[in-house]
């Protein structure tokens, strides 16, 4: 009988995202928010993206820390986000935060719904 073990591939957060994290915290005053990355059923294919400030921390949240600001995962979402890459981005469709999936198989044109 042979046991497998499992190590989650981390989960990126850019310097661009952690600088408009930062940008926002600095703008609202509350140096305890994070930025908060979800994933819940919906959207045009199957799964969406949602992104909150929130100052809790559960205990088995996972925590990514760049240039002194945080992005927290739960761990229902994070089996969906294992090695991500969360970016913000600006453009002619406008500012925003962005995730780079590996695991979704599908994604909408804009991006904030995805499959696996």
């Amino acid at each position: 009988m042979s046991v497998e073990s499992f190590t989650p591939t981390a989960l990126q957060f850019t310097h661009g995202a952690a600088h408009k994290v930062k940008s926002l915290v600095d703008e609202e005053g509350n140096d305890r928010l994070k930025l908060r990355v979800f994933v819940t059923g919906g959207g045009c294919s199957g799964f969406q993206y949602g992104f909150t400030f929130d100052e809790d921390v559960a205990d088995d949240d996972t925590i990514v820390e760049r240039e002194g600001v945080s992005l927290v995962v739960d761990p229902m979402s994070f089996q969906y986000l294992a090695g991500a890459e969360v970016d913000y981005q600006e453009g002619l469709e406008g500012s925003r935060f962005v995730i780079k999936n590996p695991n979704a198989t599908t994604t909408c044109g804009c991006g904030s719904s995805f499959s696996i």
